[in-house]
């Protein structure tokens, strides 16, 4: 499988950011990418005060570069760079060796919050 990895740097974003890119998630991004065609799944990750990523897992390396052309070329206005008040620093593709289902399952939710 074919990951790629958008990260900001929360370090100078303003106070409350992590309520709003979660709010943001929930409501919009989560569902913009829930069954999109050619994406396996996609995880939200967060260290408050440090950074904030979306981790994308593509079917094939075509989708996944196809989809980093079309965001690079609008990064630094997409939402998440709204939210934060800055660009990503890190868009990064990378392979996925293996994806492990452990025993308490799979969850896919809006939110764990």
């Amino acid at each position: 499988m074919h990951g790629l990895t958008v990260r900001w740097s929360l370090e100078n974003a303003p106070e409350g950011v992590e309520e709003a890119l979660s709010a943001y998630v929930e409501a919009t991004s989560h569902p913009k990418f829930t069954g999109r065609p050619g994406l396996r799944f996609k995880t939200w990750r967060m260290r408050a005060g440090e950074w904030f990523e979306g981790c994308y897992v593509f079917e094939t390396p075509a989708e996944r570069d196809a989809f980093q052309e079309e965001f690079s070329k609008t990064a630094a206005d997409s939402p998440g760079s709204q939210i934060v008040g800055s660009a990503p620093v890190l868009i990064e593709p990378c392979d996925i060796v293996a994806v492990a289902e452990g025993g308490a399952g799979f969850l896919a939710a809006p939110s764990f919050r």
